[in-house]
């Protein structure tokens, strides 16, 4: 089966390939007007700014022979963005005229929970279609956008989703199917979306179950530390407080394709990667690291995040590169979202200074991509103090005094894998990034880290209430009740683990099954 891809040059679109390619189509990328007007059956996946889109599309001649074939009466899949560009307009890029197919126009979220709308929600649908076949209306579907579409024709909504307003999360009319969610990104269900598109046959159906309302579920993400071994291999690592050797040797905790497979299989909401070998050159030159996001991507149908040297870096010939080019290199090998660490620290010390330079790596890959495929993770240690007045910084009164029986202390962000200490601190970090244009806040703990104790829910609590942003709470997790805590008393989205995964002390299912039993909504599988 053949299937036409337009790929305008933004965003990850190898998942896309990949859940299409496993479904046994043949993809064709589009080169120029000529490949959109003699396809068969077209996808358009838009990842980044609803401004850059549509540049780009007309810059390539792109927009009128698209226009073309949406009214030619062939099988059209737009995903996210692609649903988006089909209306007149976005408040995302006022002014900008968007492909204009349909009446309606497309506006930012203003609720009083965390935007972006990251994870997994559900879907209600509002008419029959053949894209419900071998669904049961109980699956979830992983959505990632600040923005959505409103209509001028309510007859054109498929489905709506629930996120504090009924927002339409999926369009058909005739051939033309457009989806706010990524069904690439989306597991079994998403593949089944897909393979009910490319076959395009069969009665249109409702799946038997409706919800009255969609609920987002808390997201469980298994994070995989990787680095070279003493061999030069890149293996999943894992140390307690950030010593990862064990009798003189990394510790080897298995391969991190394998992982990353074994932990989608079992239901984990996101994978996230964090690389922490040294590079030998320059980041785009780690070929076995892109090699690991390629390899995974055709495997693993569920979000991929990369963390380790996304910065602005010069080679050793005196070549530089920009932090954009080095994200872009990772998108293009399969991942979803960057993760910035300690050059995160450099740049909010910077700001703190001399105010936006608009020039970081935040404030860049994020105007490119869209705030979303921005984390930002933070890792900050306590530093107790007998009274407020001896700080500048933001402080808690601690249910958990210090060394000398300190009643209140702050978070002070670290570097260098927590190695070095700087005077900035967690609150203030997650502030001004999410102010340059961070889409989510990774919340580690020095303090926690490898220890089994749980997460430092005051930690969590502050920074979460700090930002309106997305918060995903790290470190520490050792038992399922863990994860229960951190979601009934604090108000993160997602809570993040490693080496209890991979030493199987505690298995993803488990938690799925401990959280619903508890009445936090969960996505099983």
């Amino acid at each position: 089966m053949r299937v036409t891809l337009l790929d305008y040059g933004a965003g990850n679109v190898r998942s896309v390939v990949n859940a299409l390619t496993s479904l046994g189509a043949k993809v064709h990328f589009v080169e120029g007007p000529e490949d959109i007007l003699s396809a068969e059956r077209l996808v358009f996946p838009g990842v980044g700014h609803f401004g850059s889109i549509m540049q780009a599309l007309r810059e390539k001649g792109l927009l009128e022979p698209l226009r073309e074939y949406l009214r030619s009466g062939r099988p059209f899949l737009g995903i996210c963005l692609g649903l988006q560009v089909l209306f007149e307009g976005s408040e995302e890029a006022p002014g900008v005229a968007g492909l204009g197919v349909f009446p309606g126009f497309v506006r930012r979220f203003r609720v009083n929970l965390p935007v972006p709308h990251i994870g997994w929600n559900g879907l209600r649908p509002q008419k029959p279609s053949r894209l419900f076949q071998g669904l049961s209306g109980e699956e979830k579907f992983y959505f990632v956008h600040s923005y959505y579409v409103e209509p001028a024709d309510p007859s054109l909504a498929l489905t709506f989703t629930d996120y504090g307003v009924s927002f339409v999360s999926a369009i058909e009319a005739g051939p033309v199917v457009a989806l706010q969610f990524h069904p690439e990104k989306s597991g079994p269900a998403g593949l089944k979306i897909l393979e009910n598109f490319l076959r395009g046959e069969g009665e249109a159906v409702k799946p038997p179950r409706v919800p009255q309302r969609t609920r987002l579920a808390k997201r469980i993400i298994a994070c995989l530390d990787v680095r070279s071994d003493d061999q030069g291999r890149l293996v999943v690592t894992k140390g307690l407080q950030y010593d990862v050797r064990e009798a003189g040797r990394v510790r080897d905790m298995g391969d991190p394709v394998e992982l990353a497979q074994r932990y989608y299989e079992e239901g984990a909401d996101e994978i996230t990667f964090l690389n922490i070998t040294g590079f030998r050159h320059f980041p785009l030159q780690d070929q076995p690291m892109l090699e690991v996001l390629r390899r995974t991507s055709e495997r693993v149908f569920v979000p991929l995040t990369i963390g380790g040297g996304i910065r602005d870096f010069t080679d050793r010939d005196g070549r530089s590169y920009t932090a954009l080019e080095v994200a872009s290199a990772y998108f293009r090998a399969g991942a979803d979202k960057v993760s910035i660490g300690s050059d995160a620290v450099y740049i909010v010390e910077d700001y703190l200074r001399r105010g936006p330079s608009g020039r970081s790596s935040i404030e860049t890959i994020s105007r490119v991509y869209g705030r979303q495929a921005v984390v930002i993770s933070i890792d900050p240690k306590r530093h107790y103090v007998k009274d407020p007045s001896e700080t500048p910084h933001p402080v808690i009164e601690t249910a958990l005094p210090g060394p000398n029986g300190e009643r209140y202390c702050w978070f002070q962000c670290t570097v260098k894998g927590g190695r070095e200490a700087r005077d900035v601190d967690a609150i203030t970090l997650a502030r001004v990034c999410e102010e340059l244009g961070a889409g989510e806040i990774l919340l580690n703990s020095i303090d926690r880290d490898g220890t089994n104790l749980g997460y430092d829910l005051e930690l969590i609590q502050a920074v979460s209430e700090a930002v309106s942003i997305p918060v995903i709470a790290s470190s520490g997790a050792g038992c399922e009740e863990h994860f229960y805590e951190v979601f009934a008393r604090t108000r993160a989205e997602a809570a993040l683990a490693a080496g209890i995964f991979h030493r199987r002390q505690v298995e993803i299912p488990a938690v799925k099954r401990y959280l619903r039993e508890k009445g936090i909504e969960v996505r099983l599988v």
